[in-house]
């Protein structure tokens, strides 16, 4: 199993913090989600049914018809490997490291690719697996480049896999989600990371008919509880929700930017839900705010750090107040001298 952000239990017990007492930044998701209502009685008494609301809503929401609703991206992230023939699979790293383990899991050859040299080596691949933006840098690719090597993936029998789980609030044209469906191009989508609703597992696959149809039988029936078919269908169908939450987490990924960048840790990329720190002392930096009940994401290689956004004020100001703390600024004057 690959490390994940949120193991929060683990980190209270390594580092003798009552769990009530932390301050986690280590998921990037929005931890002011949409506010679930009570859910009826009979979500729990019957079994989820295809043709309730959610496909609905869910297409009028990433204005396209032709997706799957699945239990969170990470089902599709594990059976789409399993539906091609053996290929060679161009990820880049880092990147979210469930898409490389799944298709290493089905022996397909996995080739680290720079993004710099996507164009050079597009020949070489039979996949190309994007996330959009990248998790953890916070790369983004506009349309036309992706469309672009899709096309000359799919003259060959290739797929493009573009993994949007962090796209909600940005701009709707870097999206692909609203195109018309392309043979061998693949989007996923996730209800647990702008929505802040990762406890139901809900995510969606947008694709051409054929491949959503192995993808269902793969997966098989009753994919996503009925308790969260009935949230993630109130959820996408609350524009005005969506439209403030996304104004509120801009503003919210420019603060967490220039707060880093005041306490001399200035990040090297990030998007609206979290921002990446890059640097040699990761560790040290991941362990001194571990120290006083700040959970981020580590990562080893290359070594740095994710932040997630601060959920209210006091979030806020105890991040603040620990990003000055004397140990952390000294080893900022080393981590960054020009600061």
């Amino acid at each position: 199993m690959l490390e994940h952000g949120g193991r929060l239990r683990q980190a209270a017990s390594q580092y003798a913090i009552p769990l009530a007492d932390w301050l986690d930044l280590s998921t990037g998701i929005n931890p002011n989600g949409w506010p679930v209502p009570a859910i009826p009685a009979a979500c729990w008494q019957r079994l989820p049914e295809d043709d309730d609301e959610l496909l609905v809503v869910a297409r009028a929401y990433y204005q396209n018809d032709s997706l799957l609703a699945v239990a969170g991206s990470q089902a599709a992230i594990q059976a789409l490997p399993l539906l091609r023939p053996k290929s060679r699979v161009g990820l880049l790293h880092p990147a979210y490291a469930e898409h490389a383990g799944s298709w290493q899991k089905a022996e397909h050859q996995v080739v680290r690719v720079e993004a710099e040299a996507i164009d050079d080596r597009l020949d070489e691949l039979d996949v190309l697996i994007l996330v959009n933006p990248n998790n953890p840098t916070g790369r983004l690719w506009n349309r036309q480049q992706l469309l672009n090597w899709h096309e000359s993936l799919s003259r060959r029998g290739g797929w493009l896999l573009v993994d949007e789980a962090f796209i909600d609030s940005l701009p709707a044209e870097y999206s692909l989600a609203p195109l018309p469906v392309r043979p061998g191009l693949i989007i996923l989508r996730s209800v647990g990371k702008f929505f802040g609703l990762a406890g139901i597992r809900c995510g969606f696959v947008i694709t051409q008919s054929d491949l959503l149809a192995k993808l269902a039988e793969r997966l098989g029936p009753w994919a996503i509880s009925h308790p969260g078919r009935y949230v993630a269908a109130l959820a996408l169908a609350d524009r005005s929700w969506q439209s403030a939450a996304a104004a509120s987490l801009a503003k919210q990924g420019q603060r967490l930017q220039q707060l880093l960048t005041d306490s001399g840790w200035p990040p090297s990329g990030g998007c609206d839900l979290f921002q990446w720190v890059k640097c040699e002392q990761a560790a040290k930096l991941h362990d001194l705010l571990a120290g006083q009940g700040i959970l981020t994401r580590l990562f080893q290689e290359p070594a740095s750090v994710r932040f997630g956004l601060p959920k209210d004020e006091s979030a806020w100001q105890r991040l603040t107040q620990a990003m000055t703390h004397p140990d952390i600024r000294q080893l900022s004057v080393f981590a960054h001298p020009q600061t």
